[in-house]
Parts: C-alpha cells; sequence; structure tokens
C-alpha cells in the first residue's frame, strides 16, 4: 500500500497530461462542424478524468457533500440539455459562461476565507492569483447575466447608456486598483476583500449594457475567453496543473475567436465594447444613407417564389437571425430536400456573425440534420455566387447589405458580407423593411434582381414548401 502512494503522485500528473491532451484536440476538432460532437466527447471524457484524479490528490473532507454537489448538477444540466430550444442556445451559452466565472471566483473567495480563519498572511503570488479570480470570474459573472437579459428579452438590445458613464468606469477600475494594492499589503483584511468583490461584480453589469445586442456574438465569445481566464487563476490558486492548462485553453482560444467575429464585423474589439454601435430595430428610411428618398420595392407570392426555386438549377440558403426567431431551421430543411429531389443544388451560406452567439447558424441547421458539406462560409461561397440562379436570405439583413462594400458613408462600409446580390436572382424573407441592429437602410432590398417575400420566416417557407410540392 505505501508503494502504491508513493506512486500516486506520479500517476496523477500522468492523467492530468492525458487529460490536457484530450482538451487540446478536442479543441481542434470543435473547429468543424463535421468533427464538432467528437470534439465536444473529448472534452467531456478529458474533464471526467480530470475531476476524478482531482478527487484523489485533494484532502477531500466530505465526499458524500460532494456527490450531492456532482448529481444535483448533473440532473440539473440533463435536464436543460433537454428542456432549452436550440435558438435559445445563446442564453445558455451566456449563462454558463457566466457559471463558470462564478464557480472560479468561489474557489477563490473560499481559499481566501480559509486562510482568513486560520489567521495565515497569504503570499504575494497566491494573493494575486486569488485577485485575479476575484476580479474575473466576477465580471464574467454579471456581465454573462446582463448578455442572457439582453438575449432573452428581459432587457432591452439597444446600447443602455446614462452620464458619466466611462468616467464612472474609470473610478471603479482606480478603486479596484486601490483595492487590490491594500490588499496585497495587508492580505486579510476581509471588508477590503469584500469591496473588492463588488467592484468587480459592477463592473461587470457597466461592461455589457451599453452594448447593442447585435454585438452580442462577440461579447459570448469575449466573456467564453473570460471565464477561461479566471478558471486558470483560480487553477493557481490550488495549484492544479490541469485547471491551468484547461483555462488558458479556454482563455487563448476565445480571444481568437472574438478576433475573428470583430474581423467578421470589420470592427475593432473597442469599438465593440465601447461604442455603442447599433439600435433596436427601427423603421426603413427608404434610403441608404437616411434619406427620404423612395425606392421601388419588388414584392411577390410564395408562387412565384416557388417556380423560382423550382426551375433553378443552384439555389444558395442565408439563414439569419429572422430563421432562429421564427425556429424556422426544420421547414428550411425540409424545402431544400423538395428543391434537391427536382434536381436543384442546394447550397447554405453561414455569415460568421449571423445570429447571436458564434456558429449560432450552424447549431441550428445541425439540430435540423442539415448535411455539413452543404454548410459553407463566407470565403468559399462568395465566389459562387455569381453561378448561383437564386439566393434565399431568410431573415439576414446587415450581413447581407450591399452597402458595407459600396456605400463609404455607412456605418458598416467595409464590413465583409455576404454578396447574394451577385446572384441571378435573390429571394428575401423578411417581415417588413425595417432596420437590422446597425440601423441602416438595406440596398439589398431595392436591386432589380431582389424580389421581397414578407412575413414570418416559418410562414412564408411553409408556403414555399406547399407551392414547391404542387410544381
Amino acid at each position: 500500500m505505501t508503494a502504491l502512494m508513493d506512486y500516486l503522485p506520479t500517476g496523477i500528473q500522468l492523467v492530468y497530461l492525458v487529460s490536457a491532451s484530450l482538451f487540446i484536440i478536442g479543441l481542434k476538432q470543435l473547429g468543424s462542424p463535421a468533427t464538432a460532437r467528437n470534439g465536444n466527447l473529448l472534452g467531456s471524457v478529458a474533464m471526467f478524468l480530470a475531476v476524478v484524479v482531482t478527487l484523489l490528490d485533494q484532502q477531500v473532507l466530505n465526499y458524500e457533500l460532494i456527490l450531492v454537489g456532482i448529481i444535483i448538477g448533473s440532473l440539473i444540466g440533463a435536464i436543460a440539455a433537454k428542456q432549452v430550444a436550440m435558438t435559445a442556445m445563446p442564453q445558455m451559452v451566456g449563462l454558463f459562461n457566466g457559471l463558470g466565472g462564478a464557480a472560479s471566483a468561489l474557489v477563490a473567495i473560499g481559499e481566501f476565507w480559509r486562510r482568513l480563519n486560520q489567521q495565515q498572511p497569504i503570499p504575494i503570488d497566491a494573493n494575486l492569483s486569488i485577485i485575479l479570480s476575484v476580479f474575473i470570474g466576477g465580471v464574467t459573472l454579471t456581465g454573462s447575466l446582463i448578455a442572457f437579459g439582453k438575449l432573452q428579452g428581459l432587457l432591452t438590445g439597444a446600447p443602455i447608456k446614462f452620464p458619466l458613464q466611462q468616467p464612472i468606469n474609470i473610478l471603479l477600475l482606480i478603486a479596484f486598483l486601490g483595492t487590490t494594492g491594500y490588499l496585497l499589503y495587508d492580505s486579510i483584511n476581509a471588508p477590503v476583500f469584500l469591496v473588492m468583490t463588488g467592484i468587480s461584480l459592477l463592473l461587470g453589469i457597466l461592461f455589457v449594457i451599453p452594448i447593442g445586442g447585435g454585438d452580442m456574438p462577440v461579447v459570448i465569445s469575449l466573456l467564453n475567453s473570460l471565464s477561461g481566464l479566471a478558471a486558470s487563476a483560480a487553477g493557481f490558486v490550488v495549484m492544479n496543473n490541469v485547471l491551468i492548462i484547461s483555462g488558458a485553453l479556454v482563455g487563448a482560444s476565445g480571444l481568437i475567436l472574438t478576433q475573428i467575429m470583430c474581423k467578421a464585423m470589420n470592427r475593432t474589439l473597442t469599438n465593440v465594447l465601447f461604442g455603442g454601435f447599433g439600435t433596436a430595430e427601427g423603421t426603413s428610411s427608404s434610403g441608404s444613407s437616411g434619406g427620404a428618398v423612395q425606392q421601388t420595392v419588388h414584392s411577390i407570392d410564395s408562387e412565384e417564389g416557388a417556380m423560382m426555386l423550382g426551375y433553378s438549377k443552384s439555389v444558395v440558403v442565408v439563414p439569419g437571425y429572422g430563421m432562429a426567431v421564427a425556429q424556422a431551421q426544420h421547414v428550411v430543411r425540409e424545402l431544400a430536400d423538395l428543391l434537391e429531389k427536382q434536381g436543384v443544388e442546394v447550397k447554405y451560406a453561414i455569415h460568421p456573425v449571423a445570429g447571436r452567439m458564434p456558429g449560432h447558424m450552424n447549431v441550428l441547421l445541425a439540430e435540423a440534420n442539415v448535411p455539413y458539406n452543404q454548410l459553407y462560409d463566407m470565403d468559399d461561397i462568395n465566389p459562387q455566387f455569381d453561378q448561383t440562379d437564386v439566393a434565399l436570405v431568410i431573415g439576414a439583413n446587415d450581413v447581407v447589405n450591399p452597402a458595407a462594400r459600396s456605400n463609404q458613408d455607412s456605418p458598416i462600409y467595409g464590413m465583409p458580407i455576404l454578396e447574394v446580390d451577385r446572384a441571378k436572382h435573390t429571394i428575401v424573407i423578411k417581415r417588413s423593411l425595417n432596420t437590422g441592429f446597425a440601423g441602416v437602410d438595406n440596398e439589398l432590398f431595392y436591386k432589380d434582381k431582389t424580389m421581397m417575400l414578407f412575413g414570418s420566416a416559418k410562414d412564408m417557407v411553409n408556403q414555399l414548401v406547399s407551392s414547391v410540392k404542387e410544381l
């Protein structure tokens, strides 16, 4: 038994190494829709191994209490996974980010309280880890809750601003730095620690409320990165190697994804966080520059749309947030199947920031069992629009606006778009001519080759399905 105990620490570190390797491989596989499920499974196995060996490595006082927590958490997770609709996945991801930040902060708070009760001064390196974990975790928690509220409609999706907002943020940051400096001097001062924790929670709220709902893909990926950094800091608090590594992986990948999202919008991260860009959906001004110029809109009904689709050779479906809101992904797949039976080649064009979280459209289409090989990202599909007979835009707005390419006065000028206006014909399914979150009119709606099919995405696609069946 003694010999076995001598080898146990080495065996635990080896399992940690295996776990970290599985995290890396799983993260790599998450980069493709075709391998994402397997990547998620590898990540789950890695986390299971890490949890098991951590329980063997640490001096656990009450395994029964930990088991109760695991059972309760597993039940909540299983029920949430079954009950939450795929259209609500952005809210769920945002909430998970917040819970991850909260867990890391609680680990650090627990370590601080243990030292406080034992009246043990905290070394500077451990103290810095505790402070960083509480700060990043607190910001992630409340910031994610605000993001959840915006996505769920509990808060307005428009930027929320008030007088002296930025000066107040700066003062809070100075206060946080002040409390940090004091804690480095007096490491077990409970009142100062509580003030620092409160400042962290408040900064998370003020960090997210001025960001428009249309920027949620960027916000969610950034909060995901912060939750990883908080976990990595918590790993230093408890000196757990696999927590440090896995948190760093999440933090780095989240930052990379955030940069990809910003690039897809042709905006900097500082502009997203502090620019207050975008408005709630408003009415069209009938002019790309916001003037009162009246332009012609070509409207069709479902029968005309079905004829255009059914007698074409190639169709590219462009899903957007309107498809998600209407939960139309299944009927879109049904329409695509009908068209393919008639010999039409169907593809799907995915813009990086379509929807309300990174990969939102991929998730919805995967739920409808759309084949992965039919999904094309922006760079791959744009050169093919010239040879496309019909581009079917379902609920997308800013990501297909030609003003981003041609109008230097437009707020979205320079933003990479899906160039659906280059197709031979374009059908746009939308409730109205209202602007999207950017608050600018869409030039696509007034193009000669564009046909507007007004109505709910699900209702209109259902009508297209019925009409295609009659061809």
